[in-house]
């Protein structure tokens, strides 16, 4: 791995980790530092609370995946200390040429030994496990009978109405809740989690009603038809006596967890693949208590865009490493893909990382959809599919911005037109669209527009929300 400020944020648990290591490395804490001949081993102290400073160091090893070291008692990993240690290195601070030290060099040979092993093991062909047959039939039982629970609510409301949603109790909606997680339907637990939520919020704040019964009503629609698939998909499971993951958006949807290995195992990757992030967001989901920090990456060989998606639950926030922009080129030798349509999501295990070049800056605008028309097919397209988001992230070429009174419109070089617009379900976090005045006044010919593009049942229309304009020079972030 080449060294970047980039590629440093990246190995950090969190921004705030690698911004307390710089601030180490701006002061001056370090002393003692050393480095090996071959320049794979970098070690120094670094003053702490402390009376004794801590032994920090980086091992390059596999400069892919650089292990840092620290005597100091903190549970993050890289700590602020190796972290910092990481920037004496990128600012060319003098190390001294010194013998490994012993302690290091026992490690080292203690993480070859187990790599040893652990390659071994991969070469040698698993005995494949004997499933539990009566286990596997009493998981699949018992979310059929899940299933009958959530379809006779849901059958309840949509004949009642959303509009009785207010008379109704949350704790029975967060009961029910509670009992499809019970029965393996995580998916549809947190489905009626959202109906809870939605009657707590009509109760409470009578002037969000509409939009929380249409928010209400959009879940309601979504959860009838998982549950009119997932009946038909588990019936099948049980008869077939099979409990394996398969491409279909139905496992996740049901609760089931992808693995790296199951993905790969469906053939659901592609091997070195070049991805270039276009934005980058961060949102809460009351329902799921959880931080969903999401990356939009386009794929620079068949302009793909997909997302990434890093949960972190709020009660564990310190104990899940945090994502964050990324402004480098990331090489993924296997990068593993959801099952879905439009924006996957997509996962990997190792990548690398290294600057764009102007070459490959100048090519992404070309990516874009052909035109407007295009990509609103594709979008509707998408929106026609209950199971899938109501929005799609799309790259459409820019002809001109401008406003027409007081909204701003996107014309592509064709002469299509489409109104730029924040999405209301995002939040005002997520208001992006009134920072286009701020954009030159010529935008350079060539570029494009990256967003959501949306239905607005408001007006309609299908709207854009602008996250990013990407130039043949740069990618100009209205978000984060």
């Amino acid at each position: 791995m080449s060294l970047t400020e980039q590629s440093i944020l990246l190995l950090a648990p969190n921004p705030a980790a690698a911004e307390n290591g710089r601030k180490l490395s701006k002061k001056g804490s370090f002393s003692a530092h050393r480095k090996t001949a071959d320049q794979t081993l970098y070690w120094a102290e670094c003053a702490g609370s402390g009376k004794n400073p801590y032994r920090v160091s980086a091992d390059f090893t596999e400069p892919e995946a650089p292990v840092c070291r620290c005597s100091c008692p903190s549970r993050q990993f890289p700590c602020k200390h190796a972290l910092g240690l990481l920037f004496e290195i990128l600012g060319q601070k003098p190390f001294e040429t010194a013998d490994i030290p012993q302690d290091i060099a026992d490690k080292r040979a203690r993480q070859a030994a187990r790599a040893a092993k652990k390659e071994s093991a991969a070469s040698t062909p698993a005995k494949p496990k004997k499933p539990n047959a009566a286990a596997r039939k009493k998981k699949l039982d018992k979310q059929l009978a899940g299933l009958d629970m959530a379809e006779k609510m849901v059958s309840e409301l949509l004949t009642a109405g959303v509009g009785t949603l207010s008379g109704s109790s949350a704790q029975s909606y967060d009961k029910l809740a509670k009992d499809l997680g019970s029965s393996y339907l995580t998916g549809l637990q947190t489905a009626f989690s959202r109906i809870a939520l939605t009657v707590r919020t009509v109760q409470k704040n009578p002037a969000q009603a509409q939009a929380a019964y249409s928010e209400a009503l959009r879940v309601l629609i979504a959860l009838h038809s998982t549950i009119k698939k997932a009946r038909v998909f588990l019936q099948q499971k049980l008869e077939e006596g099979s409990c394996s993951a398969e491409d279909t958006v139905l496992f996740e949807a049901l609760g089931g967890v992808w693995k790296l290995e199951d993905l790969q195992a469906i053939g659901a990757f592609r091997e070195n693949a070049k991805l270039v992030q276009l934005s980058f967001d961060v949102t809460y989901d009351e329902a799921k208590k959880e931080f969903c920090e999401r990356g939009w990456w386009l794929d620079t060989a068949t302009g793909q865009i997909d997302q990434t998606l890093n949960l972190r639950p709020a009660k564990a926030l310190k104990y899940v490493k945090g994502d964050d922009s990324r402004f480098d080129l990331l090489e993924v030798p296997v990068l593993c893909t959801y099952p879905g349509e439009g924006n996957r999501r997509i996962r990997w295990d190792s990548a690398s990382t290294r600057p764009v070049t102007p070459e490959e800056q100048a090519a992404l605008p070309t990516l874009a959809q052909p035109d407007l028309a295009a990509a609103v097919k594709l979008v509707k397209g998408q929106i026609k599919n209950t199971l899938l988001p109501k929005y799609m992230a799309v790259l459409v070429p820019i002809g001109q911005i401008g406003t027409i009174g007081e909204t701003f419109v996107l014309e592509d070089p064709k002469g299509g037109r489409v109104v730029l617009r924040d999405r209301r379900e995002d939040g005002a976090d997520h208001a992006s669209t009134a920072r286009l005045a701020m954009l030159p006044a010529a935008i350079p010919a060539g570029s494009a527009l990256f967003g959501l593009m949306f239905y607005d049942e408001a007006d309609k229309t299908i709207c854009l929300h602008p996250y990013s304009v990407v130039t043949p020079e740069q990618v100009i972030r209205l978000l984060y």
